[in-house]
């Protein structure tokens, strides 16, 4: 099961209000945030393979087990998890 593509469609970055762009996450940091978020699963297992990149606010919003988390608070700095953001200088507004 993916994201509903329609959701994808109405989302937008909760800091800038700027388009999001699926994006494919590397190895490392999927491994790093299947750990983050395990205690909310109990028994499952969270699936974490690709991210929604905002290039206006330069933050990542991760998708984990199909679900979007659409908080400031969790989201990744691009440049940190995205070498095409991380060629780009960023581009984070810290607005």
């Amino acid at each position: 099961m993916a994201v509903d593509p329609e959701l994808l469609e109405l989302l937008v970055c909760p800091r800038s209000k700027g388009e999001l762009q699926l994006v494919p996450l590397p190895a490392a940091v999927c491994g790093r945030l299947v750990a983050r978020y395990r205690e909310h699963f109990g028994e499952e297992e969270p699936e974490v393979s690709e991210g929604l990149w905002c290039r206006e606010s330069g933050l990542v919003y991760p998708i984990v087990s199909d679900v979007p988390v659409m908080l400031v608070a969790e989201a990744l700095p691009a440049p940190e998890v995205l070498p095409e953001a991380a060629e780009e200088g960023g581009q984070a507004s810290g607005a």
